[in-house]
């Protein structure tokens, strides 16, 4: 899967999606946004901010593909004279896919797009972790402590050459979906920019946001990352008087959210249909 900072990162694709998202009015409260996650979430085989333009173009659609996949897969075409919606593409501008309301042939399957929940991680999926995160320089490590301390993230050393180093504290004494849950909330604050710059990694400064806020994008990020492996975190507890208050979300960063946990999803390599396999 390509690194989405770098497909994303472009000052110019910043700007028009601010002000796509300002234009369509669509993420001025919480509420809109609670049901912008809800969302992304169910699109499991599209990447996050993918997933978010889709949004944005169709509010409602339930799913969508190239129209390679749908005669592939189900054997079903684009209706005539359809619209495309349109979505980022790897090391090229943008490709086109359809909602399924927009595509007519074979019937489908009762389930198709049902999805296997992953509820347990094993030591080996943890083992596999640790690796990948060693490769950027996260070091993961195992502490001692009470249960309302479920983990943190600082940097040990910070070079433009080389990229930072960064150690991640997980209490050993949760479970495995908490501990992920924990990493997936610590390594939101990382690409969210919260710790500062990272050259190597592609990530901005934002160390100006506000504590709360930093939280709360955090807290996102790992609600996104878990809840598109099966995994169901504690977030919503979290977030909850954020979001049943329905109060406006100016400074919440969206973009900055959905570029994170797909930077997550990448650096973890958790793509669902990979990790499913890995998981069988």
């Amino acid at each position: 899967m390509a690194d989405q900072l770098s497909l994303f990162d472009a000052q110019e694709a910043r700007s028009l999606l601010d002000q796509l998202i300002a234009e369509s009015r669509l993420y001025k409260t919480s509420k809109d946004y609670k049901e912008l996650l809800d969302f992304v979430i169910r699109l499991r085989h599209m990447a996050p901010f993918n997933a978010m333009l889709l949004q944005i173009q169709k509010p409602g659609l339930k799913y969508a593909m190239s129209a390679r996949n749908w005669r592939e897969k189900f054997g079903r075409f684009p209706k005539e004279g359809t619209r495309p919606l349109v979505i980022m593409r790897p090391f090229a501008p943008v490709d086109f896919v359809y909602d399924v309301v927009d595509t007519e042939g074979a019937d489908l399957p009762r389930d198709v797009f049902a999805f296997t929940a992953i509820g347990s991680l094993d030591a080996a999926s943890f083992d596999r972790f640790k690796a990948l995160l060693a490769r950027k320089g996260i070091n993961w490590f195992e502490v001692d402590q009470g249960d309302a301390h479920a983990g943190l993230v600082r940097i040990l050393s910070r070079s433009e050459e080389v990229g930072n180093t960064y150690r991640i504290n997980i209490n050993k004494n949760h479970t495995p979906p908490t501990q992920f849950a924990t990493l997936a909330h610590e390594l939101g604050h990382v690409f969210l920019g919260h710790l500062g710059r990272d050259k190597k990694l592609k990530i901005k400064d934002r160390t100006y946001k506000a504590d709360d806020m930093m939280e709360i994008e955090a807290e996102s990020v790992a609600h996104i990352v878990c809840k598109r492996i099966g995994i169901e975190p504690q977030s919503l507890n979290y977030l909850s008087s954020f979001v049943e208050n329905e109060q406006e979300i100016e400074e919440l960063d969206i973009y900055a959210i959905l570029v994170a946990a797909g930077a997550v999803e990448n650096l973890l390599e958790l793509n669902p249909k990979v990790f499913r396999a890995r998981m069988e």
